[in-house]
């Protein structure tokens, strides 16, 4: 039977990260992804400063910088007809004050392309795990080949919000309310449209919606209460194009795009975190161990983030063939914590601005957004809670170019 040292499953942000970087240790490690391509829809397209340094880090910043890209730099929000910046990317320090928007296909491939020791089998779909004894050895899959089975020293689930990984191993979340789904779609961005690289977001009257600037279109979050969205379909498009025309101002040609509700995808959102992120054998990373809101748009991050910390610790200890639960139980250790504040965050935020601005019952700023109002230097705290968070990762020095 195949051997690897570590498999890693799923090929998203954290999944590649994570094989990228142990591969640059050294270590002999494969990731798993169950789409041929990275061509498929994905659910953010963010790419925050503390992700943006760290590919300067790993000597991918040039190539980076030269993918089609825009560059957010402030969010802003109108509730009930008052607007303000609430967070100024432009007042962070660095070479990044800004967050990029980078298709994540064009974002993994770049991270796939960079380093040919990376072992990335695309179209491989994996099953179940492999048990020695109560220990994970490995992973069960599916290629165009037919079923087969690769052990491993460790298995790291980056497979997403609904990890077969995770459940397979029995370990389950726990899951926090929240109040709202997402649709999302696009509206072009007519030739007078202001583009200014902002994020837009309008609360209020029973509606909440954020935009983004993504160029020729408006990339546009559409939030509706949870488990209404068949109920609110059967109202029509019209009335959905109309509601949107309210919110923005966008004409209703420019609107005509939306032809009906095949245009309009729904995201139905959940938010939890694992107790414990791992067993004998086998790490949770990213979403697959703590689903993240919408809000603020931070899961990408985190989930580089985890990768980074993973890297790092476990690079050794894989190398030598001694990968014990302690060894991931520093992985959450180090990564639990900014985890918890920012799903603490998210619930405020919940509960304070998203949930009244759907019930209709927000009638003023809430006393957050009031303070950064009259204190604009706080825009730029709340840009770098946003953009590059509590505890930071940097590239481990074997993975810089310098370093190997």
């Amino acid at each position: 039977m195949e051997h690897v040292t570590c498999c890693v499953a799923g090929g998203g942000p954290a999944g590649v990260m994570l094989g990228l970087l142990l591969a640059r240790a050294g270590v002999r490690v494969a990731v798993l992804e169950k789409h041929d391509d990275f061509l498929h829809d994905f659910r953010g397209d963010t790419v925050h400063p503390s992700t943006l340094r760290l590919l300067d880090e790993l000597g991918l910043g040039e190539r980076f910088a030269a993918l089609p890209r825009r560059e957010l730099t402030e969010m802003r929000m109108r509730i009930n007809g008052e607007t303000v910046v609430a967070a100024d990317f432009g007042r962070l320090r660095g070479r990044h004050p800004y967050i990029a928007m980078v298709p994540q296909w064009d974002f993994l491939e770049l991270l796939a392309d960079a380093e040919p020791a990376l072992d990335l089998r695309m179209g491989t779909e994996i099953t179940g795990l492999r048990r020695e004894h109560g220990r994970v050895t490995g992973v069960t899959y599916r290629d165009a080949s037919g079923d087969g089975e690769l052990a491993a020293d460790l298995v790291v689930a980056c497979d997403g919000r609904d990890s077969v990984v995770r459940r397979a191993a029995g370990l389950r979340p726990r899951e926090f309310p929240v109040p709202m789904d997402v649709w999302s779609v696009r509206v072009p961005a007519s030739p007078h449209a202001e583009r200014d690289g902002r994020v837009f977001g309008v609360f209020g009257g029973g509606q909440a919606a954020v935009t983004m600037d993504r160029g020729d279109y408006f990339q546009t979050s559409y939030l509706i209460r949870k488990g209404d969205d068949a109920r609110l379909r059967a109202q029509g498009i019209e009335w959905f194009r109309e509601r949107l025309g309210a919110l923005f101002g966008w004409a209703p040609d420019v609107l005509s795009v939306i032809r009906s509700w095949d245009d309009v995808k729904l995201l139905e959102t959940t938010m939890g975190r694992l107790p414990r992120w791992y067993t004998d054998g086998l790490l949770c990373l990213g979403d697959a161990a703590h689903t993240m809101s919408p809000v603020g748009g931070v899961g990408v991050n985190l989930a580089v983030q985890d990768a980074v910390a993973a890297a790092r610790i476990l690079a050794g200890p894989l190398l030598s063939g001694r990968v014990s639960t302690k060894d991931l139980a520093k992985v959450q250790k180090r990564r639990e914590f900014p985890v918890r504040v920012i799903q603490r965050q998210q619930l405020g935020e919940h509960d304070m601005l998203l949930r009244p601005a759907l019930d209709g019952t927000l009638t003023e700023l809430p006393a957050p957004l009031r303070a950064v109002r009259r204190f604009p230097a706080l825009a730029g705290v709340t840009a770098y809670l946003g953009g590059i968070g509590l505890r930071p990762e940097h590239a481990p020095a074997f993975a810089r170019p310098q370093g190997r």
